[in-house]
């Protein structure tokens, strides 16, 4: 039997109970998560803090202009002579231009732009990763609420059939057909059906809270997707593929990049750097006359550090070490990629297997049903008999459904771990966003404060 069939036979009914109401589907729930989830929506600003870094690490390449000036009035006395004593006012007005432009500096800019850069790429890599998760939560809260959903409409079904059955057992109880046994047993179940049902709905309550706190508002009557996404044909392409597409594994191999770059960075303290330096000056001074000094002078400056007290050896000593960390955590972050990878291909393997079953066993089910109740009307069975064969159909659907649920999330988490649990590769109708924009509007920006 085809993977879908006992799916939809199992919720046929669901979506015409509410035929009236528009179904919204999975992709309705992962566009607004793309477009409004506060997680993503943090981790691009997040990005957009760190493109920042680019230009700050620029600016070691490029002038410094400080303008200085004074200006006042002042009194003086001086009795420096025994003939001569008096007072004196004179204004004062003083101002320098000082233009620093660097020529060398140990490498340190270079080293520290590399650094930036790579950290941005880090960051697209961890955005990249968080927009995979938050996608992959949006679609689990989706299918929550879609299996809980329909397994209240199988609770409610199941009770109104339970009600059927206690009628016709107390009618024939009255007519001298069955004991009195027979109608508790029925109201046993039916008192069983009863809770079920109630628990059921709890469950909904549950998922419909945990999907409204990711998507922003409340769920509305689920659509459940008819086939789960493409996969990788096996377990080692999909070990593979999360292995050259994973998130984590991108960021953290860029963010041991930039802590190497970092290491240059602080040892290009301990070299000369050169700067070429030019200062204009003026000096007015009215006092009897009016007398003016002007001065303008280049200069080339070197400085040469030579001790520091060995906190640039210290701290370029704890940066090879958090380099270090970091190709750990590049390591451990590839192990994790597989094992996520692994895991998810398992469960989706165990869930299909289940929906295969659970269709041959709501088709026995129903068939043994039929014949139950066949046989209990020339009395060859009893109500239990009947009662438990209508247990065993409502079990098989219950269960189809929670497999159909666990197949489609191991899938997306088979996608997730292979990073392509994003927007653009499940072709969502947004308008993507562009991690590159901002970047290249501040890189090259000398001037502005920017945006509030």
């Amino acid at each position: 039997m085809p993977r879908n069939v006992t799916f939809f036979l199992v919720v046929a009914g669901i979506a015409s109970c509410h035929s009236a109401a528009r179904a919204e589907t999975l992709e309705d729930v992962l566009s607004t998560a793309y477009n409004s989830n506060p997680a993503l929506m943090s981790a691009r600003a997040g990005l957009r803090s760190t493109d920042e870094r680019v230009p700050q690490a620029l600016s070691g390449w490029r002038p410094t202009v400080i303008v200085t000036g004074d200006a006042g009035r002042g009194q003086y006395f001086n009795n420096f002579s025994p003939l001569i004593a008096d007072w004196s006012e004179r204004n004062v007005m003083d101002y320098s231009v000082v233009l620093t432009q660097p020529l060398f500096s140990g490498g340190r800019t270079v080293a520290q732009t590399s650094q930036a850069e790579n950290a941005v790429q880090a960051a697209r890599a961890q955005l990249a990763g968080t927009e995979n998760q938050v996608l992959l939560a949006a679609a689990t809260a989706f299918l929550d609420v879609s299996r809980d959903s329909a397994i209240v409409t199988l609770n409610i079904n199941n009770e109104q059939v339970l009600g059927k059955d206690l009628d016709m057992t107390r009618a024939r109880y009255k007519q001298g057909e069955l004991t009195r046994t027979d109608v508790a047993q029925a109201e046993a179940r039916l008192a069983s059906a009863n809770a079920g049902r109630r628990a059921a709905e709890g469950n909904l309550q549950v998922s419909r809270a945990a999907f409204q706190a990711l998507i922003g508002r409340p769920a509305e009557q689920p659509d459940f997707p008819s086939a789960p996404p493409v996969l990788p044909a096996s377990l080692d392409q999909a070990v593979s593929t999360a292995l050259d597409g994973n998130p984590v594994i991108k960021a953290a191999d860029w963010q041991a990049r930039s802590a190497r770059d970092g290491i240059d960075a602080i040892e290009g303290e301990l070299l000369p750097t050169v700067a070429l330096r030019g200062t204009y000056g003026r000096n007015v001074n009215e006092f009897l006359s009016k007398t003016q000094a002007r001065s303008t002078e280049g200069m080339v400056t070197v400085s040469m550090p030579l001790y520091e007290g060995g906190a640039t050896y210290a701290r370029a000593r704890e940066q090879k070490e958090f380099w270090g960390q970091r190709l750990i955590e590049v390591d451990r972050a590839k192990r994790d990629a597989v094992q996520a990878a692994t895991q998810a291909w398992e469960s989706a393997q165990a869930a299909h297997a289940r929906v295969v079953s659970f269709a041959s066993q709501i088709d026995a089910a129903q068939l043994a049903l039929t014949g139950v109740k066949e046989e209990a009307k020339a009395g060859a069975r009893t109500v239990i008999e009947v009662l438990n064969a209508e247990l065993e159909l409502f079990t098989a659907k219950v269960d189809a459904v929670a497999a159909r649920h666990d197949e489609l999330v191991a899938s997306f988490q088979i996608r997730a771990a292979a990073g392509t649990m994003a927007a653009k590769e499940l072709s969502l109708p947004v308008e993507f966003y562009d991690p590159d924009l901002h970047y290249r509007n501040e890189r090259g920006r000398w001037f502005g404060l920017g945006g509030d």
